[in-house]
């Protein structure tokens, strides 16, 4: 990317808020667009300046991060905008609704400046990143959640083909794409084009997103090791 990346930094913590500032603006290919102290500013300033990426604080007065989150990538002003929740806790009640509501990321806020940094970079050219403590979480909350009743089966695959849902799974499981290409001996261009066709007929806006829709489908299940099984 020849252009900074443009970073909106959220969180009611005011000096917890000016360190990430910090830390972005003395990072090269970084600049941060502006500030917010509550999930209602932080819908404000997006729609504002549109940054590349929101660094999304979870809990805030007036609207928390979650909410926030869905009103960001929900609307088509913003749809473009990724947001990278960052949180203290490893809170597994706000794992499936962050991602739920759209965000590309989760990370907790005591990781190393340079994976912060990193992070950012990963969700701004359109990957999703999850901490291997939040993908824990995340197998934790389907595991809890109620198995379907009668006359409610997994959500359907619609159109999904065989080889699409191998590489369904393997995404599921937290294997990256040159590992989807060593285990199911593809070249990285079809596997490329096997997820791209996966977001568009699954309506999902991001890798995390089709995680979800692996759980929901019953592709897999926690039972099966889940996320960052190899």
């Amino acid at each position: 990317m020849t252009d900074a990346t443009r970073v909106l930094v959220v969180d009611d913590q005011v000096l917890l808020r000016g360190s990430f500032r910090i830390l972005v603006e003395n990072e090269p290919g970084l600049t941060a667009v502006g500030e917010a102290g509550d999930g209602a500013e932080a819908v404000e300033l997006a729609r504002l300046h549109r940054p590349d990426v929101v660094l999304m604080d979870v809990r805030m007065p007036v609207m928390d991060g979650i909410e926030a989150t869905r009103r960001i990538c929900g609307s088509p002003e913003t749809a473009g905008v990724r947001v990278l929740i960052l949180t203290t806790f490893d809170l597994d009640e706000y794992v499936y609704a962050a991602l739920r509501a759209g965000a590309a990321g989760f990370l907790l806020k005591d990781s190393p400046p340079a994976e912060v940094l990193a992070a950012i970079r990963v969700v701004a050219t359109g990957d999703s990143l999850l901490a291997p403590s939040v993908t824990r979480r995340l197998i934790e909350e389907f595991t809890r959640r109620p198995a379907p009743g009668p006359g409610r089966g997994p959500a359907p695959l619609t159109g999904v083909t065989e080889r699409e849902r191998e590489v369904l799974e393997l995404i599921a499981r937290g294997l990256s794409n040159d590992e989807i290409t060593a285990r199911l001996h593809l070249s990285m261009g079809t596997v490329k084009t096997h997820i791209g066709r996966l977001l568009a007929k699954l309506a999902a806006r991001d890798r995390a997103q089709l995680v979800i829709a692996a759980y929901e489908s019953g592709v897999v299940s926690a039972s099966d090791g889940g996320l960052g099984a190899r």
